[in-house]
C-alpha cells in the first residue's frame, strides 16, 4: 500500500470513527498533496505523485508543525503549542522512523568517506540524498561541518 492510498484510508477510517483531529490533520494532507500534483501538472508532467513527492509533501507539513510549536511556545501561547504538538503526532505517523544520532554519525561517515572533495556543498548534497526522511537536516548538517572542519 502506498503512501498515499495509506492516508487516504486512514481519513476513511477517521471519518468513522469520528476522530476529529486525525480528521482535520489528514484532510489537510490530502489538501497539500492534491496542491502538490497541480502544481506538478501545471509544469507540464502528471499529475501522480512519486511516493518521494508524498513523503516530501508530509516532511514539510511535519516542520511547518515543529516551526509552530516553537513559535507558539516562544509566544507564551501553551494551547496552541498543544494543538501543534498534537498535529504533528498524527503526521508522524506518515513519516520513517527517525534514525538515532549514533545511527545517523555512522551514516555520515560512511558517505564521507566515500567522497573525494570534502568540501561541506557536496558533502550535504550526497549525505542527504542518502538520509532524506530518516534523519532531523539540522542534525545532520551540524554533523556534517564538525567532520569537516
Amino acid at each position: 500500500m502506498s503512501l498515499k492510498e495509506k492516508i487516504n484510508s486512514d481519513l476513511k477510517t477517521a471519518m468513522k470513527s469520528g476522530d476529529a483531529l486525525a480528521l482535520n490533520v489528514l484532510r489537510m494532507l490530502v489538501s497539500a498533496l492534491h496542491n502538490k500534483g497541480i502544481e506538478k501538472r501545471t509544469k507540464g508532467g502528471s499529475d501522480e505523485l512519486t511516493d518521494e513527492e508524498i513523503l516530501q509533501v508530509v516532511m514539510s507539513e511535519a516542520k511547518k508543525r515543529k516551526e509552530s510549536i516553537e513559535i507558539f511556545s516562544k509566544g507564551n501561547r501553551p494551547d496552541l503549542a498543544a494543538k501543534e504538538k498534537s498535529e504533528l503526532e498524527v503526521v508522524q505517523r506518515y513519516l520513517p522512523a527517525q534514525m538515532s544520532r549514533e545511527e545517523v554519525e555512522k551514516s555520515v561517515d560512511a558517505i564521507l568517506s566515500k567522497l573525494e572533495k570534502k568540501e561541506i556543498g557536496p558533502a550535504m548534497k550526497a549525505v542527504m540524498k542518502e538520509l532524506r526522511g530518516k534523519a532531523d537536516s539540522g542534525m545532520v548538517s551540524e554533523m556534517v561541518k564538525n567532520k569537516l572542519s
